[in-house]
């Protein structure tokens, strides 16, 4: 009995290390695949700025014109910084901001569904995978294959002391 738990536990360790080894590689897809997504949405919002306008407006959103911009905007830059990983936890705060405000705004009822027999309109709504990812990143950082670690590696390097001669 006592070397079927070795055995478990050997065989536990080596899953734990090959997942966590995967760890990075995974945010990276991610960071990249839905970086795109929201490089995609900014640029489309731009380029259809009157009806994305209009739309804001028809929403109740005050200063549509405004609010339509700086949405295009943190979408296409926020997307980019994300695909990089570069402020990542810093742009995921405004990033889950926005699609929560495009969950209450545009999909209400899709918000609402959670609370009902049709909770799977919920994660069905286009904001959902762009509010699960920003969240991910906020939480779990952008991982080891990315510019912030490269720039927190560059500053710990940058502040250790002297080796004593």
């Amino acid at each position: 009995m006592n070397s079927l738990v070795k055995i478990a536990d050997l065989l536990y360790g080596w899953l734990v290390k090959i997942t966590n080894s995967l760890q990075s590689p995974l945010l990276l897809a991610i960071r990249l695949y839905w970086g795109w997504q929201f490089w995609q949405s900014g640029l489309d919002h731009f380029h259809n700025m009157a009806d994305f306008v209009t739309f804001m407006s028809e929403r109740g959103i005050p200063a549509p014109w405004l609010n339509a911009h700086f949405v295009a905007s943190l979408e296409a830059g926020g997307g980019i910084l994300l695909a990089l990983g570069l402020g990542s936890r810093l742009i995921a705060v405004p990033l889950v901001v926005n699609m929560a405000v495009a969950y209450i705004t545009a999909d209400r009822d899709k918000l609402l569904a959670i609370f009902s027999d049709h909770a799977e309109d919920f994660y069905r709504a286009t904001p959902f995978s762009f509010l699960f990812v920003a969240l991910l990143i906020l939480v779990f950082g952008p991982g080891k294959i990315s510019v912030d670690t490269l720039i927190a590696r560059y500053r710990k390097k940058k502040q250790a002391p002297p080796a004593p001669a």
